[in-house]
């Protein structure tokens, strides 16, 4: 099996134990033993579209790493915990609480390229050693801000206590950083409550199937008919036409000569079967990863 599983990913999981579900479900759908990983972590707390990569399209992992994301999220305004999220202990609280208006003008600030603090409770490493072990550990953790974009960013509901956003980000944002930062813009402190992923990549909740769904397909052995093929994860990357002579070339790894008018990636295609993504520069076409199809 070569594609992708989208998984919409229930409250509660990491990411890893997201796949190690569905290697499960694999297994107990007699699927035989196949290479897996994710494309985009997601916190235990936030749920929503994880791609999860199988067999050749695994290579392909990275590249969605890389990719924009969509979030719907909800800010709580007058409590700041240590993790920026709900699972976290109160470290900071205010009695401010803006009006909508005020919520709304300090948006802009966020809009575009901007540098963000990620929280100290994340994955990044410090000397080594994950942000998160340090943090729980009691010790300082010092961090560089990083620069990020914030594509679109607009706040869709507010009771006067939470806001809920929808965000359009760079790949490296840290949607608890930035409730952060809108909180203390607006004058108080604030955390996330609500995380959840509607887009990464090409992938949609749309095309996500929750856990339990999986996992009752896995039982009547049909787990095939949600799989999206590995071309999926290229949906905007325009295609190649190669003959079987030009595929044989790219499988060993060799450089054709191309077309200068067909410049950056693309997928190299013989027939319907995938061969390899390639870039066109200048003259050559080069192998960027190859597919064992």
């Amino acid at each position: 099996m070569h594609g992708w599983l989208i998984l919409d990913k229930p409250y509660g999981l990491g990411s890893t134990q997201a796949v190690s579900a569905i290697k499960r479900c694999l297994r107990e759908a007699g699927v035989p033993k196949t290479k897996i990983g994710h494309g985009g972590t997601l916190d235990p707390l936030a749920n929503g579209v994880l791609p999860v990569a199988l067999g050749e399209a695994t290579k392909l992992a990275g590249r969605m790493l890389d990719s924009d994301k969509i979030y719907d999220f909800t800010l709580k305004f007058g409590e700041q915990t240590d993790t920026l999220d709900a699972e976290g202990q109160v470290i900071a609280t205010s009695d401010v609480r803006p009006a909508r208006e005020g919520v709304e003008a300090v948006l802009a600030r966020f809009r575009g390229p901007i540098e963000q603090m990620p929280p100290a409770f994340s994955a990044l490493k410090v000397d080594g050693r994950r942000a998160y072990d340090l943090a729980r550990a009691g010790e300082d953790v010092v961090l560089k801000s990083r620069a990020v974009t914030i594509h679109m960013l607009d706040l869709v509901a507010y009771d006067g206590e939470s806001a809920t956003f929808t965000a359009a980000v760079s790949k490296g944002t840290y949607i608890r950083s930035l409730a952060r930062d809108i909180a203390l813009a607006a004058g108080t402190v604030g955390h996330v409550t609500m995380l959840r992923r509607t887009k990464a990549g090409p992938f949609t909740l749309e095309q996500a199937i929750p856990l339990d769904k999986l996992q009752e397909a896995a039982r009547e052995r049909g787990i095939g008919q949600y799989m999206l093929p590995l071309t999926a994860g290229l949906d905007d990357i325009p295609a190649l036409p190669v003959t079987p002579a030009e595929a044989g070339a790219l499988r060993q790894g060799r450089v054709l000569v191309g077309n200068p008018r067909r410049q950056g990636l693309m997928l190299a295609m013989e027939g319907e079967t995938p061969v390899a993504l390639v870039e066109g520069t200048g003259p050559e076409i080069k192998v960027v990863r190859g597919f064992n199809l």
